[in-house]
């Protein structure tokens, strides 16, 4: 139907980019398998891949450190809470907020466009597969 209205944000083959991208980035450096996933502005998911041979909670995680990002407006493992806060935080999100590195924000300029979130390798492997996915998007974007 044309002229339905859309959310701003990601197509499916610009989100589909991120994921795969992500998914390389963790297979040529060697990172145990990952689950990569990418949402929209509203926390809903675009696309979930999970490499052959990853744990299936990885998925759900993945998710999980996206939401995180747009729900903090920032990579989900920047924001520092003490564990009673983050606990509660994690309780009213029904476990969506997962406050460890691997979930970043997609940005337009300063315009929040998305979010992506790797699960299944170290947090600090997680964020860097999904930043460098991200940074390869928006180089492409530019071109």
């Amino acid at each position: 139907m044309s002229g339905s209205p859309r959310l701003p944000g990601l197509s499916l083959s610009e989100a589909d980019l991120v994921v795969q991208a992500a998914l390389a980035v963790g297979a040529e450096r060697g990172f145990p398998p990952l689950a990569v996933a990418v949402v929209d502005v509203t926390g809903e998911v675009i696309v979930l891949r999970r490499a052959d041979g990853g744990m299936p909670m990885t998925s759900r995680i993945a998710v999980a450190k996206a939401r995180t990002a747009l729900h903090t407006l920032q990579p989900s493992g920047r924001l520092q809470l003490p564990g009673p806060i983050a606990d509660s935080i994690q309780h009213l999100y029904n476990g969506d907020y997962v406050p460890y590195a691997g979930g970043v924000l997609i940005v337009d300029g300063d315009l929040i466009i998305g979010a992506a979130g790797a699960s299944g390798a170290h947090a600090a492997e997680d964020e860097e597969a999904v930043q460098t996915a991200v940074r390869q998007w928006q180089e492409y974007r530019s071109a």
